[in-house]
């Protein structure tokens, strides 16, 4: 890791980290413990979703407001995730997250899916970066990512939690791979949930990290202290797939849809995050991981995940630091 890092030149933010983006499971809170860190917090799918039993807001609302808290807790630099439609289709959602972010001063966005360009050219029309995530990456997206007007890509290996990329090639394949194929920074994903996933990723050539499940098991992180607990608990042989989308850890719900998916019967998993995530209902939902989750073993604040995976970055920008 040199301390010309462009992943943070371009952000303005000190370490090259990112929180993913997760389903449900993001907030205010959460997001500006990140940046206050140091790295990026990403306001995510649903985010600042409440328990059940909240009154419901409509899309619009709940991003201006979760916004307005964001902007309260810190005045560093964070990102808002955007689901890209495909092109030709609805995009009424996206459009309405973009329009609500840039009018709170938005200035970077995590798009995910495919290649959109009218979403893209919306981006970099209001000088906004964006970080661009495909769901599933090679090099042929990344370099159409690139000359579309993506800023960086997020480069994801099988070993991801969430939407789980169907070309089946693990983070250490796929990184240099993208790397190879781009001019811009790249910023590795998929089972990084430590310092030695952090080292590999740089030794790949990567110039950032996205990390996602370990930022669940943080004090700031809205999931379930059910949900935490539980991913503490498990083990990556404890993995069970509910589709061919998502892994979770192994409980009733998600061993009924492991028999579904093994039987050739399809589900919507997506239905089973908001239970299993958000309230810790690990009978009526998944949760979803990554295959490192034996490195977890504890609960700590989004600051000290931070300075755990970003130490050797520390270091070198802070050489008399003991």
């Amino acid at each position: 890791m040199g301390n010309n890092n462009r992943v943070c030149e371009i952000l303005g933010m000190q370490y090259p980290i990112v929180q993913a983006a997760m389903n449900w499971i993001t907030n205010a809170n959460m997001v500006a413990a990140v940046s206050n860190a140091g790295g990026m917090g990403v306001l995510g799918p649903n985010a600042g979703a409440k328990y059940n039993g909240s009154k419901k807001i409509s899309t619009e609302n709940r991003y201006r407001n979760e916004l307005r808290k964001v902007k309260a807790k810190t005045d560093k630099n964070f990102a808002v995730n955007v689901i890209l439609p495909k092109e030709g289709k609805d995009d009424t959602y996206a459009q309405t997250v973009i329009d609500v972010a840039l009018e709170a001063g938005v200035k970077t966005f995590v798009s995910v899916g495919t290649v959109n360009k009218a979403l893209f050219q919306k981006v970099k029309e209001n000088h906004a970066t964006l970080i661009h995530h495909e769901l599933t990456p090679t090099p042929d997206a990344a370099k159409k990512a690139e000359e579309t007007g993506a800023d960086m890509i997020i480069a994801t290996g099988y070993d991801e939690g969430g939407v789980i990329p169907q070309n089946r090639i693990g983070t250490f394949s796929i990184v240099p791979t993208i790397v190879d194929a781009v001019d811009i920074p790249v910023i590795a994903a998929g089972g990084i949930n430590d310092i030695r996933g952090v080292r590999a990723a740089f030794a790949l050539g990567a110039e950032g990290v996205y990390a996602g499940t370990r930022f669940i098991v943080s004090k700031e992180c809205p999931a379930s202290d059910i949900t935490k607990q539980d991913i503490i608990r498990s083990k990556a042989h404890d993995l069970v797939f509910v589709s061919a989308l998502q892994r979770s850890t192994p409980h009733k719900l998600a061993l009924e849809l492991e028999k579904n998916y093994e039987n050739g019967t399809s589900s919507n998993e997506e239905m089973s995050l908001r239970p299993g995530m958000l309230e810790g209902k690990l009978d009526e939902g998944i949760v979803s991981v990554n295959t490192a989750i034996d490195m977890i073993q504890e609960v700590k604040s989004c600051e000290d995940i931070v300075k755990e995976l970003m130490a050797d970055y520390i270091q070198q920008k802070s050489p008399m630091k003991q």
